[in-house]
């Protein structure tokens, strides 16, 4: 594929350093359990996301802040590395975000999140490197930056009719929906019940469109674990796409890498049940592998699992 029709990502999201430990059972509420490990890995939800979509063959152009610390620069120096246009990620005095992140003997996961360089991010970042995110194919964002960053960014690309794709996690019941168009919307099954205030598994469809109507939403796909994915079109009638079974190490990166790899293959002008059918193994082959970032897949891997997956469909 050539430069000049590569597909262009811009992504505008978080950048952390995790923090991982393993347990055999997750803690309770006022109970303290042990650990024999701790790694720490590059992450944050919009860098996962960008990396995920860069390797499946996108252009990705990173809208971010790191601080100005020895993590931050070593941060900053990967992400070039790795191929991604870091020109958008802003060095600011201080500590680049943090993720504290446990991991259980099932694979299961709960996180604590420090925002530090992230919750600096403004909507003159944004505006400073309009022309940029104008020219992409498709916007993919999350909610670990400020609300007022994630409206600006998704304005300009609704202005240009550039797919917003938007990961709402981790979930913020205050976001002005309404504000935005978003083309496609990722959310998890408890976060689709927080974000329609009922749960979708349990209503009529036209209850659930009509939802997604006053929302602004185009397209909400619900990704279920190892469950089939399910789409809600206002367009068309819903979708179920399957996953790829695997025996998970680790699920930390698999909703990333699943976000990623369906900005990429929209971007590039995939079919939507295709796009979201490459998603599905990108996330569930990320789950093989501990961390974020090192194990997601690249467009070759995916292409090879897809064959498998849409044989067996």
């Amino acid at each position: 594929m050539s430069e000049s029709k590569t597909p262009k990502v811009a992504v505008v999201g978080s950048l952390n350093i995790d923090y991982f430990t393993r347990v055999e059972t997750l803690p309770a509420p006022g109970e303290t359990v042990s650990s024999d490990q701790l790694n720490l890995f590059r992450g944050g939800k919009g860098a996962n996301q960008a990396i995920a979509a860069h390797r499946q063959d996108c252009k990705v152009r990173m809208f971010g802040a790191l601080g100005d610390d020895e993590a931050g620069t070593r941060y900053r120096k990967a992400l070039e590395e790795e191929g991604l246009d870091v020109a958008g990620v802003k060095v600011v005095p201080g500590s680049t975000g943090a993720a504290f992140i446990t991991v259980d003997r099932k694979g299961e996961n709960m996180i604590v999140t420090a925002g530090c360089a992230n919750d600096t991010l403004t909507r003159g970042d944004v505006k400073k490197y309009a022309a940029r995110i104008e020219s992409s194919d498709a916007l993919l964002m999350q909610f670990e930056i400020p609300t007022s960053v994630i409206i600006e960014a998704a304005r300009l690309a609704n202005r240009k009719n550039i797919p917003v794709i938007v990961n709402a996690s981790p979930f913020l019941p205050t976001f002005p929906w309404q504000d935005i168009r978003t083309d496609y919307l990722i959310v998890n099954q408890w976060e689709a019940s927080e974000l329609l205030e009922f749960d979708p598994m349990t209503e009529e469809i036209s209850t659930v469109l009509g939802r997604m109507h006053e929302l602004r939403i185009e397209h909400l796909i619900v990704t279920r674990g190892v469950d089939e994915t399910l789409v809600y079109r206002r367009s068309d009638d819903p979708l179920e796409i399957p996953t790829l079974p695997v025996l998970p190490i680790d699920t930390v990166g698999a909703g990333d890498a699943f976000a990623g790899c369906f900005a990429a293959r929209i971007a590039g002008g995939e079919d939507l049940e295709l796009a979201l059918q490459a998603a599905n193994c990108a996330g569930a082959l990320t789950t093989l592998g501990a961390g974020a970032q090192n194990p997601i897949p690249d467009r070759v891997k995916v292409d090879r699992h897809l064959e498998h997956l849409t044989q067996n469909a």
